[in-house]
């Protein structure tokens, strides 16, 4: 809480509340991949020192960026040319539907 500059739980929800309020008044609110697809984001040093910490768990990740910030992403390779044949049983015609009553 020091480096927000605030002194105590309450005042965090309050100004977390604010935040979210904000946020969600904003007109042009999207997904930012950057965000929501990344292992890590920050700086070099942070998402480098993350990759490290992971270990093998980051085997094939990529740290990605410039101008001060950074990622950790995944290679971006689809699983379903390793995975094709495994996934056959997951197809639409192996499921039926639930008849739900009150």
């Amino acid at each position: 809480m020091d480096l927000l500059n605030i002194k105590s739980i309450g005042e965090l929800r309050e100004v977390y509340s604010g935040w979210v309020e904000e946020a969600l008044r904003k007109q042009d609110r999207k997904r930012e991949p950057g965000w929501t697809e990344s292992i890590a984001v920050g700086s070099k040093t942070f998402v480098e020192d993350t990759k490290e910490r992971l270990g093998v768990r980051a085997m094939g990740r990529q740290v990605i960026g410039g101008d001060g910030t950074y990622e950790l992403r995944d290679s971006g390779f689809p699983y379903e040319p390793d995975f094709g044949h495994e996934n056959i049983a997951l197809s639409p015609k192996n499921a039926y539907s639930w008849e739900l009553s009150n």
